[in-house]
């Protein structure tokens, strides 16, 4: 590849940045749904016909948004869960480490998660709902959970993921001195609930 080829490839790259900064920064003063594809373009410096060479629709650039936060979230669980000496209270912290670097795109997801837009509602609700589905499969290899049914496992796993998102609300909502003991909260309650699953009868 030329030198001149590698410049328009970084010229485009950070032009598509910019695309999804000015939306979390815009989104942060209205919300997604009442965005515009020509403000966006002119947040970034284009005319809203270039728009269409970095995404297909403004649903694209959101679909982008929640690619970068909570699927990202999710493989990097994966990856987390396949170490043996992974504990629960450790990978919620993890959690929140993968958060604070990046707290306008996950203020912006917890937004649109009640927010307007169907469609990254949608989205946002299809990547939690995988991570619900994989932690029931983690629980299914739990031999102390082996009388459990799907159904409770799939509720225990939903009841930490959403502890968890509040969690995440909350700590991208909060002052810097608030930010840890909203993280360690988030801890303490997701340990109550594994607490909780070891005298839970089926």
């Amino acid at each position: 590849m030329s030198e001149q080829a590698e410049t328009r490839v970084e010229r485009k790259e950070r032009t598509r940045r910019a695309l999804l900064d000015g939306t979390l920064t815009l989104a942060a003063e209205r919300g997604f749904a009442a965005l515009s594809l020509r403000e966006i373009a002119r947040s970034a410096g284009i005319v809203p016909t270039a728009f269409y060479r970095h995404f297909a629709s403004l649903e694209d650039l959101g679909a982008t948004l929640v690619d970068e936060g909570v699927k990202a979230l999710r493989l990097a669980l994966r990856q987390l869960r396949r170490r043996p000496d992974a504990h629960l209270s450790e990978t919620v912290r993890f959690v929140f480490d993968q958060v604070g670097d990046k707290r306008e795109l996950f203020g912006f997801l917890t937004r649109e998660r009640r927010g307007g837009s169907a469609a990254l509602r949608q989205a946002i609700a299809l990547e939690m709902q995988l991570i619900v589905r994989e932690l029931v499969v983690d629980f299914s290899r739990i031999s102390a959970l082996d009388s459990w049914s799907p159904e409770d496992l799939e509720l225990a796993a939903d009841l930490i993921v959403s502890t968890v998102a509040d969690g995440i609300a909350d700590y991208v909502a909060a002052a810097p001195r608030d930010q840890q003991p909203t993280v360690d909260r988030t801890v303490y309650q997701v340990r109550l609930i594994a607490l909780g699953m070891g005298a839970w009868k089926p």
